[in-house]
Formats: structure tokens, sequence, C-alpha cells
């Protein structure tokens, strides 16, 4: 491999020699078959026969080098992921890529795999450890002595961030933003809340009606406790930055390689987005080693125009901390057709789509992320929009530990 990246290296021209020459061609020679101002033929056209095999010989060449770099550029993703530090002790390997028969009898024929990230790690599960793995690594690295995040009351980046802090021995405290209008103590105590506390995190509650910045609110905060002597490490919301992104980046090769080992070859890859850093690492993972599995993700809030834009900005600003060429808009898909009234507040389609994965495949999905997630699923396979054969991988983002507090969701 290293012998034919320097063979690449040595024969693809460099950008300011394609850009002199291309200069060269313009100023001093007519197009192929031209005829010059006098009407006479151009003598390029003379030589046209003679040179044409020359000319595919170096097609085909030049067509071989990309590949190799291609192949490099795979390669040199995957090794520059390994050079950013992340806290292994979170996870007990790969998570598991299992067949849904059951589902998919239901789903008229449509072949579903879940990528079990519901089961990831020790911190009660969910795709927001992956994201943590490289974040707490960084917090520890500065000498953080308090971690502080953001997020909606029933927040399971707020509940993994606490069980992080819990296991690495740092304080934990979060900022919780009312996003349903909910005051029933079910919601605003049970589930991911009760967690929290569990885990030793304190809190502060925000109203979510007063058009608050929440980042720039968690930076105020912990302006306070560092005057008060902490060290404090925070993390946006969802962990959804640039350095968390990575652990999606790293995801997605993980996915790639277990298909391959399965010898599945997946149509499409779907899963729930929202604060955008699930979506975008899945996307420069995908992209770094020249994936063309299509990825759409189901968002959750955001109309689509902002989901996709939000996902794109954040891709690229993760192709940038691993180094690799920028991704391309085209290749950030969201649909939000399946939002409802707004964030956190679960539609019948959600309410269906949880019933159904847990009385065929006991798997249990969340009324904020996964559930939405599964209804769009549900729905594309029932209009054909997904057909029968088709491999479809769920990607699993966790969350059912939030269902304990929407107990009058299911009451009916």
């Amino acid at each position: 491999r290293e012998a034919a990246r320097r063979d690449a290296r040595a024969t693809r021209p460099t950008r300011e020699t394609k850009t002199t020459t291309m200069k060269t061609m313009k100023t001093r020679a007519p197009a192929l078959g031209a005829t010059t101002r006098g009407g006479r033929r151009s003598a390029a056209s003379k030589t046209m026969r003679s040179t044409s095999r020359g000319s595919e010989a170096s097609r085909r060449r030049a067509i071989a080098n990309d590949a190799v770099l291609d192949a490099t550029s795979a390669v040199n993703a995957r090794e520059a992921l390994k050079a950013f530090p992340r806290v292994e002790s979170f996870a007990h390997g790969p998570t598991p890529l299992e067949y849904l028969p059951r589902l998919s009898e239901k789903l008229n024929g449509v072949r579903v795999y879940a990528k079990r990230d519901d089961a990831y790690g020790v911190l009660t599960g969910g795709n927001k450890t992956r994201k943590l793995e490289y974040l707490m690594a960084e917090a520890l690295a500065v000498g953080a002595t308090m971690v502080m995040t953001q997020g909606a009351t029933q927040s399971n980046h707020a509940r993994q961030t606490a069980a992080a802090c819990a296991k690495l021995g740092l304080k934990c405290h979060v900022l919780l933003e009312d996003r349903t209008g909910r005051e029933d103590e079910n919601y605003t105590r049970n589930g991911n809340v009760l967690l929290d506390d569990l885990f030793g995190a304190t809190r502060e509650y925000r109203p979510g009606d007063q058009g608050l910045n929440m980042n720039e609110e968690l930076e105020r905060v912990a302006d306070e406790f560092r005057a008060k002597g902490e060290k404090v490490y925070t993390i946006v919301g969802g962990g959804s930055c640039p350095r968390g992104a990575l652990g999606y980046v790293r995801a997605a090769h993980e996915l790639l390689d277990q298909a391959r080992e399965m010898d599945i070859e997946f149509d499409h890859l779907v899963h729930a987005t929202g604060s955008a850093g699930t979506q975008a690492g899945l996307a420069v993972g995908l992209h770094s080693v020249d994936s063309s599995l299509p990825l759409l993700g189901f968002g959750v809030r955001a109309p689509q125009p902002t989901q996709e834009a939000n996902v794109h900005a954040l891709a690229l600003a993760t192709c940038a901390e691993l180094g690799i060429r920028p991704i391309e808009r085209s290749k950030i898909v969201a649909d939000t057709n399946y939002v409802g009234d707004g964030y956190g507040i679960p539609t019948s389609q959600t309410i269906d789509a949880i019933r159904l994965f847990a009385s065929t495949e006991g798997v249990l999905l969340d009324p904020v992320y996964s559930g939405k997630a599964g209804a769009g699923l549900i729905d594309y396979c029932a209009r054909g929009v997904f057909k029968p054969g088709d491999r479809v991988c769920f990607l699993h983002t966790g969350g059912a530990t939030s269902l304990h507090g929407y107990l009058d969701s299911f009451s009916s």
C-alpha cells in the first residue's frame, strides 16, 4: 500500500502542474480538429490519431492512480481517527447488528436489520455514549473537575453524561430545558431525570418559551462555577460538536466492517436525527471510505432545511477535524414529516412504532428519538419507498429509559 501510495503521488500531477498545463493548453493550442483563422486545419488535428492511444493510456493511468489515492484516503481516515484520545472503558466492543425477521414480515418483506446502539456501553446505553468517549477523554486531558451539559427535561445525553462523570469520578451539573410544557411529576421526576439523580448529577431548569440559546446559557453558568474554583469542561447539547461526532465516524466504519463480514449489502441506513451529531458523524464516516450507502435521518425537532443545514455544517467541521476532503451537501438527507406537534411529544405513529418493535422483536424504542425514526421506517415500508427485499439498517439510538416518563402516552 505504501509503495502504491508513493507511485501515485509521483505520477499524479500536482494542482500547480495542472493549472500550468491548462493555461498552456488554452494559450498555445487550438482545440482538437479546430480551424485556424486562416481556415486551415490545426496542427493538433493532424496528430490526433497518433496521440489517441497515448491519451487513452494516460487516462487509464490517471484512473488507476485515483483509485489508489481513494483507497489510501480511506486508510488515512481510519488512521486519523485513531489519533484522537478516547475513553475505551465505556464500551464492551462493537454493538450487535441483527436481523429482525418478525418485524420484517410485518413490513411487507423489507428486510430490516438493527444496529443496536441502544445497547452500547456501560452508561445505560444509547448513541451519546459514542460521542462521550471522545469528549470525556478531552475533559480528562484538560484536568476538568466538573463537566456540564444541557438538554431537554428527559435528555438521554444528560443521563449518559451524568453516568460518565460518575464512572470517572467527576462532578456533573446539567441544565434541563422544558420543551414540552409538561409539569406532571411523572415526566419531570421519572425516567432519565431519576437516573440523573442516581448518578449524582445536580441540575437546574430553564423555560423553553423564552428563546434562550442553551449553549450560551451553559457557558454563563459554567463561568459561575469557574469563579468558585471549579475546572469546568462544557459539552454542547447532544455532544454534537466535531470532537463528539467522531464517535459516529467510528460507528460508520464499524457498521461497514460488520456488514462485510456478514456478507450484507445494505440498500439504506436510517436513524433518528436531532442535534445533528449522529448524522454528521455517520455521513462523514461513510464519506471518508467512499461508501455509497444512502443515509437518511428522520428528524425529531427542526424543519427539514434547518436540520439538513445544521448537519452539513457539523459534517464539514468534522471533516476538517479529521483532515479529510469536505463532504458534499447532497449526502445530507433528512425527513422531518414524523416530528408531529414538536420535540418530545410522541405522535400516534410513534406509539404504534414503539408497540410494534416491542411486540415483534422485544426491542424498546423511545418516544422522543428512535420511536419517531421507527414511525418513519414503518411508513416508508407501507408506502413502498422501501421495497420488498430491500435491506434496511435501522440504527437504534436508544433512549428507552425515558419511557417511564411517558406513562400517559400509553394509557390507552
